[in-house]
């Protein structure tokens, strides 16, 4: 039967639609100098080729990220959003396990938005997090030398004693990152945002909670939405990155700098996967 149908011209023929879906998953930015998460540059290749399918009247998009990079979260919002604008699709995005602050926020890109109802949501705040070494140096006899030309140039120094002034220049930076968020998310949600106090205070919640609060569409999943919108003939393409033979080995074009480099990436390896892990366990995940 399949044969004789692709004989009929186009209009006898009951095509199945296919629909472009890309996956979005890990930590956003820069993990470490060897290790790179979700950013643009990355993920660009993918949403060109899944918005240029022309016959598919939608884009999905998969995501699972607990945030990172503020900047990297908002220009792939951005590009989402002008890509869905150019070629006049709608982009349905479909959270597994997190969508948390800047995975939250490339989240707003979407027209219809769908969780699990065990999915993390929501975390609308900014965090910054280090430590401070300077009682450690002096117990073990170490003094720190910086020279700089600027007087804020070795500003939040872990090394040096915390300054009242450089902690508040930094909360006035997180309020910037904060309002942008906070002015995307009102944007984007409108009306179906609920009135709770705690809506932009950084606190997260499962995925049935966050239909409650207008953070999130409906609960179900990317597959039984598509059937339930278009009929059972939907089929799902994933748009994965295009891998050529040194990929497949962990390379890049530098082999012998690679393997010169091995025992510094290993620990660097090492220190940006407990970097990353910390992300992902402030969702209990």
């Amino acid at each position: 039967m399949s044969a004789i149908r692709k004989r009929l011209p186009a209009r006898f023929r009951k095509e199945e639609m296919v629909v472009p879906v890309v996956r979005l998953a890990g930590v956003i930015g820069a993990v470490s100098q060897f290790r790179t998460g979700l950013t643009l540059s990355g993920v660009a290749p993918l949403l060109e080729r899944a918005f240029a399918m022309k016959q598919a009247p939608v884009v999905g998009i998969v995501i699972n990220s607990p945030g990172g990079s503020p900047v990297q979260s908002h220009l792939i919002f951005k590009r989402i959003r002008a890509l869905a604008e150019e070629n006049k699709k709608d982009v349905i995005i479909a959270v597994e396990d997190v969508a948390a602050s800047g995975g939250y926020l490339i989240a707003l890109a979407g027209d219809v938005i769908i969780v699990d109802p065990s999915s993390v949501v929501g975390s609308i705040g900014v965090v910054s997090a280090g430590f401070g070494f300077e009682k450690l140096i002096e117990k073990i006899g170490v003094e720190r030398r910086v020279y700089t030309a600027g007087e804020s140039k070795a500003m939040l120094d872990p090394f040096k004693p915390e300054k009242e002034s450089d902690v508040q220049h930094l909360k006035s930076l997180q309020r910037d990152v904060h309002d942008m968020f906070i002015d995307l998310v009102r944007a984007r949600r409108g009306e179906r945002l609920a009135d709770d106090p705690t809506l932009f205070s950084g606190a997260f919640w499962s995925g049935a909670r966050g239909l409650e609060l207008g953070l999130v569409d409906r609960i179900g999943d990317l597959r039984s939405y598509l059937r339930g919108r278009f009929g059972d003939k939907v089929r799902m393409v994933l748009v994965a990155p295009k891998r050529g033979v040194l990929a497949r080995f962990g390379g890049g074009g530098a082999g012998g700098l690679a393997s010169a480099a091995i025992a510094d990436n290993m620990v660097e390896s090492a220190v940006s996967k407990l970097e990353e892990r910390a992300h992902w366990s402030r969702f209990g995940l």
